[in-house]
């Protein structure tokens, strides 16, 4: 049996401000680098990690330098895990976005909501479409007996637990969105009938909360895991393929 665990990224500065994050190089706040510290430590006391994969942005590249304080993994990254990109909505609020472009909206448009494409971004089909094609290929790679650690956004992890349930997006939605440091735990198995994946855990954070602080910097702390970050993080920090 193969474990696949998704993890979304630690809090960063635009989850603070209520914004639509898509591609945008966002550093993680303090209390975004506590949680994954935090995460790296209970996720290292409960499983045994094999290998990590991570979105190529920034905050989920930064999440994981801090994850590698405790998991001493060297990660991969691939693009097919990030979060949809909205394109010229980025960095808008929430309520911007959707109330004053309610076609994007699954409450108010519906499936047409899901099939709308900002300007030079993504559809939520598009992107489920690119988060299940990363999924598959991972679980085809997988060992029988492999536990992979995902490092990801909540657009991804929604996603994908809607696609392993079968569920449409409005009742996914209806649901809850993953918190930062959310974690959710997949166990696939191989029969002869095909594959089959069992939730056990669906966006919950695995650790203790951490304290609110008011650290909305704009640059965040790089040099604060600078001998751990220079494993995964290109110079500056900026995403290196975001367009």
């Amino acid at each position: 049996m193969t474990t696949v665990l998704l993890l979304r990224h630690g809090e960063t500065t635009w989850n603070r401000e209520g914004r639509m994050q898509g591609w945008a190089p966002t550093p993680l706040t303090d209390r975004g680098r506590e949680q994954a510290r935090r995460a790296g430590t209970a996720i290292a006391a409960a499983y045994d990690v094999d290998r990590v994969v991570a979105s190529d942005l920034r905050r989920t590249r930064e999440t994981t330098a801090e994850l590698l304080g405790t998991l001493d993994v060297e990660p991969t990254f691939d693009r097919r895990w990030r979060e949809r990109s909205f394109g010229e909505l980025q960095g808008l609020t929430v309520e911007e976005v959707f109330e004053g472009h309610p076609e994007y909206s699954l409450l108010h448009a519906g499936v047409a909501g899901a099939q709308a494409t900002p300007p030079c971004g993504e559809s939520l089909i598009d992107t489920r479409e690119r988060v299940v094609d990363g999924w598959e290929a991972l679980v085809a790679e997988a060992a029988p007996d492999e536990t992979v650690l995902v490092v990801t956004h909540g657009g991804p992890l929604f996603l994908l637990l809607a696609y392993v349930r079968g569920q449409d997006f409005e009742t996914a939605m209806a649901e809850g969105w993953p918190e930062n440091t959310g974690l959710a735990e997949f166990y696939v198995r191989r029969t002869e009938d095909g594959v089959t994946v069992d939730v056990r855990r669906d966006g919950e954070p695995l650790h203790e909360p951490v304290a609110d602080h008011d650290d909305t910097h704009p640059a965040g702390r790089e040099e604060g895991t600078a001998a751990v970050t220079e494993r995964v993080a290109d110079g500056d920090g900026v995403d290196p393929e975001s367009e």
